[in-house]
């Protein structure tokens, strides 16, 4: 059986090399610890100078983690689920913590576990074929993989905007943001990464002189609009500002919330609240690792499978229906800490 992840020594640098491509490189559990074991390993070697992140072949880099499995898990004791979540979140804290340079290969599709595995590496090259998103409320999920810390930390209110309507970005609008770190013609890709594998020592300058003027940033001229229509700290603030507007972008971004999940949007807009104030992003993996155990065992999250993934009807039947019956009880409920002993835990 091939691989679904490889991962090898190339020159001077290590590289895990995603390997999934029926399934536009989404993550197992399987793949996430063997790419755990890698970077373990090399960070014992002096040799290994610097870890690349891209896929082998495909039309994406990582559309994101087995949701199908996560649903069928969560409908039933959740204890894959679980693992799964464990196991991930313990992949993206890992890359943020690492001490040797992380280059990411953000090239085609970068959604949901792709935006966890690329946004805690140093460097973070979008190309024209990225498209970046995180669409979980679609499927009555909401952005975690570090979503929580990240988005807040956009500028103004965009990442509100982000994780409620799962809007997606290409890459100059990636490089505008700041999700992205460079932009860099597709076919240049191969030549980069050879010569950053000859010489890992001069990463940045190599990535300046492969970098491109990326074209305008369409979401540049609708930040002043999202600013101000996605001000509200409450869900129900941000519907009336859109419905109040008038104008036809509100109007588009109208329809697109009240396709979503309402329990996953006022999930999201509290974890990018939380997470604007936290200090450490452990504790930020500790808080999605808790929401996220509970969120795929209630009911939204296994309708929202089925009707986009599964039987494709996209008419997901949404409980509670609307914003306003979505409590503040049922969401710090959601919120709660684990009890003792089953909360999630970095890599000793």
């Amino acid at each position: 059986m091939t691989p679904e992840v490889l991962t090898l020594t190339e020159a001077r640098i290590g590289r895990i090399r995603l390997a999934r491509p029926k399934a536009i490189h989404a993550l197992t559990r399987e793949m996430c610890s063997a790419m755990i074991e890698a970077l373990i390993e090399w960070r014992r070697y002096p040799e290994v100078e610097a870890v690349l992140l891209d896929h082998a072949e495909g039309r994406g880099f990582c559309a994101g983690g087995d949701v199908v499995m996560l649903a069928r898990s969560g409908a039933g004791d959740g204890a894959e689920a679980r693992a799964f979540f464990h196991e991930e979140y313990r992949l993206n804290h890992l890359l943020f913590t690492y001490a040797k340079p992380t280059i990411a290969f953000m090239d085609g599709i970068t959604m949901g576990g792709g935006v966890g595995i690329s946004q805690p590496c140093r460097y973070r090259v979008a190309t024209e074929n990225t498209r970046f998103a995180m669409p979980e409320t679609a499927i009555g999920l909401f952005p975690d993989v570090g979503g929580g810390w990240y988005l807040p930390r956009l500028p103004g209110r965009v990442g509100r905007f982000l994780a409620l309507t799962g809007a997606r970005l290409d890459g100059a609008e990636c490089l505008h943001l700041g999700l992205a770190t460079h932009y860099v013609p597709c076919v240049l890709l191969d030549d980069l990464k050879a010569r950053i594998a000859a010489e890992p020592q001069r990463i940045e300058q190599l990535l300046e002189e492969s970098s491109a003027p990326p074209p305008p940033a369409r979401i540049a001229s609708n930040l002043e609009r999202i600013d101000r229509l996605f001000a509200a700290d409450d869900y129900e603030g941000i519907i009336a500002a859109l419905e109040a507007d008038g104008g036809e972008w509100a109007a588009k971004e109208l329809e697109t919330l009240r396709t979503k999940s309402p329990q996953a949007c006022k999930v999201s807009l509290r974890l990018l609240y939380d997470g604007g104030l936290m200090q450490d992003f452990a504790d930020e993996m500790r808080q999605e690792y808790a929401v996220a155990t509970r969120v795929v065992q209630r009911h939204d999250f296994t309708e929202g499978v089925r009707a986009l993934l599964v039987d494709k009807d996209n008419r997901p039947s949404w409980s509670p229906p609307t914003p306003e019956d979505v409590t503040d009880r049922m969401i710090d409920t959601i919120f709660a800490p684990m009890p003792p002993g089953e909360e999630w835990t970095p890599l000793p």
